[in-house]
């Protein structure tokens, strides 16, 4: 091949207005058809398809052409004679009368069309193949098309985009880091970063007033549908600031992006929650509002009953609480059930208890315990109604949230009930500033150490009650999903300082790991806060996808193993020497 055919219109763009024109095409071959000694191509690029029809002089070259090869044409732009409703370009094709081959095709390993119903391992070692599909050409195109507002909306809200260093110090909290070893520096180690936390507030101290950064992150964690171990995030941070300043810039900019995407008015203000209202309403800090299932209370009336199961709970200072799936009762057998019983099981519940509300009498797993009237009261609490089915869960007030939360989230999907273009948005506000953690024997921070606490609860770090601070966080939620989160951030180095030593990091600890940041701060950090949202997650939810590898061009799988490039992978002996490193995996 030595020619390239420049192209005057992609493949998707031709219309019946076209009828006349000579154009150039560039593409691969999806389909070619022999039909009455004429060979017709339905020819691909990443705008769609057109019908390629070959004129005599080059029927030879065309019969050689198999799935994929990469060709340009040359040809008039005619009426088809069998129309194709179901393409854009159907009503035209190209006759062709030059033909170029760029390149030859093996028979690919997988079908390129969106319903190929292939496996995830063998679409992601054949990613650039999968990604010639036009579901994913349109995900990347749509991906490439959020870049541009959001940009430009930052911009005309006066914020300055900054990169910040992709390798930095390894931090004490949260996620496990990604570790770099230095070279020139044997036996230390850069980290890559969870977030540019740490720089975008010293950004705050230079005088920035306003950052933006789409920036690459790294997480080190256990992945599931929607998590990567690198991800991207759309990170900000605002000077002179409250709570309500980041919360109503952030509400315009996810109307305007709701209305660029997808044509959907977003009303404002949003609602919000206290993590209080939501966890005791929803049984999570992440609430899907697209359907109902509340949760409720049931203290009251079982407090006195002779369930053992319930009145313990109570005593020991937990929680009895129950949904009510409306009208579902018939939906689900008592296999069903045990199914859901074991689920819940996996987040520390003993048991799950059923009510179902019938025609002329209420059912109940627990009905030696409780009489008619009685289970009557208790569906008096949801309004219960016949053919509802009420699922109540009792112990620790973590367990009980956390088996309600999940079964009226599945549930719902089982119904139906999960519709992928029915936004529901909200904030979720006034997080616990601190959380208990077993494994570490100690009070962490639920989402990092620069989280201001709130100005009326900061006394209590004084009183040791670290239960009773509550901070100035705040995520923004969208059926059901954190698409970011941010907070109101430390500005005075003693409460800096305070927070360090509640969370049990010695001065050593501190001085290694924050000196320049504490340091920073003694000359003159303005109040500030930020946000940061997940970019592959909120584009997922913006595609009303649950894969968020779909969003991303190149991405892991559940092992975090790109199987594509075989990564990661191990590394020469002789390599690990110049790095100083050496591991102590046996052979």
């Amino acid at each position: 091949m030595d020619k390239i055919f420049k192209r005057t219109n992609m493949c998707g763009e031709l219309r019946k207005e076209d009828i006349g024109k000579e154009v150039v095409l560039n593409g691969w071959v999806q389909v070619k058809r022999n039909l009455g000694g004429l060979t017709f191509v339905d020819l691909r690029d990443k705008t769609g398809i057109t019908q390629i029809a070959f004129g005599d002089d080059i029927q030879e070259l065309a019969n050689t052409l198999g799935r994929e090869y990469c060709i340009g044409v040359k040809g008039i732009v005619v009426e088809r004679e069998s129309k194709n409703d179901k393409l854009p370009t159907g009503f035209i094709e190209v006759k062709a009368h030059d033909l170029v081959i760029y390149s030859e095709a093996d028979t690919p390993p997988i079908y390129i069309k969106d319903d190929d119903n292939v496996s995830g391992d063998l679409k992601l070692k054949y990613r650039y193949l999968d990604l010639r599909k036009p579901i994913m050409q349109d995900t990347l195109a749509f991906r490439s098309k959020m870049y541009n507002v959001i940009r430009n909306f930052y911009f005309e809200n006066g914020f300055t985009e900054v990169e910040t260093p992709v390798l930095g110090k390894p931090t004490p909290e949260g996620a496990r880091d990604y570790l770099v070893p230095s070279r020139v520096n044997p036996g230390k180690f850069y980290a890559l970063p969870q977030s540019p936390q740490i720089f975008k507030q010293l950004l705050m101290v230079s005088g920035t007033d306003r950052y933006i950064q789409i920036a690459k992150c790294f997480r080190d964690e256990d992945l599931r549908a929607d998590r990567q171990p690198e991800f991207t995030q759309i990170d900000m941070e605002l000077s002179f600031v409250e709570q309500e300043d980041i919360l109503s810039i952030q509400e315009q900019f996810l109307k305007t992006l709701f209305k660029e995407m997808r044509g959907i008015d977003i009303q404002l203000p949003l609602p919000r929650l206290t993590w209080d209202e939501a966890m005791n309403k929803y049984g999570s800090d992440k609430p899907d509002l697209r359907f109902g299932f509340e949760l409720h209370d049931l203290a009251d009336v079982v407090k006195d009953s002779e369930f053992g199961v319930f009145t313990d709970a109570l005593k020991d200072g937990g929680k009895v609480m129950g949904i009510d799936i409306t009208g579902a009762s018939a939906n689900f057998s008592r296999k069903d059930i045990d199914k859901m019983t074991e689920a819940i099981k996996s987040f520390g519940a003993k048991g799950l208890v059923w009510i179902r509300y019938e025609e002329n009498e209420i059912k109940s797993s627990v009905s030696k315990f409780f009489d008619q009237d009685a289970l009557k009261k208790i569906g008096e609490v949801f309004g219960a109604k016949t053919g509802d089915l009420v699922l109540i869960c009792s112990g620790k007030k973590e367990v009980v949230w956390a088996s309600l939360g999940f079964l009226r989230r599945d549930l719902a999907g089982k119904l139906g009930l999960l519709n992928p273009d029915d936004f529901k948005l909200l904030w979720v506000v006034d997080f616990p500033m601190f959380e208990w953690s077993d494994e570490e024997n100690r009070y962490m921070a639920m989402h990092h150490p620069f989280t201001s606490p709130k100005k009326e609860h900061i006394h209590y770090l004084e009183t040791g009650e670290l239960d009773k601070i509550y901070a100035d966080a705040y995520d923004i939620v969208i059926n059901g999903y954190e698409a970011g989160g941010g907070s109101i951030r430390i500005h005075d180095r003693k409460l800096q300082k305070k927070i360090f030593e509640v969370l049990q990091l010695t001065e050593e600890d501190i001085k290694t790991r924050f000196g320049f940041f504490i340091e920073a701060f003694s000359y003159g950090a303005p109040p500030h806060g930020g946000l940061a949202y997940g970019m592959d997650r909120l584009c997922m939810l913006l595609l009303g996808t649950d894969d968020i590898r779909r969003v991303i061009a190149f991405p892991k799988n559940q092992n975090a193993q790109c199987v594509m490039s075989d990564a990661p992978t191990v590394v020469d002996e002789k390599d690990l020497k110049i790095l100083s490193v050496k591991t102590d995996i046996a052979e």
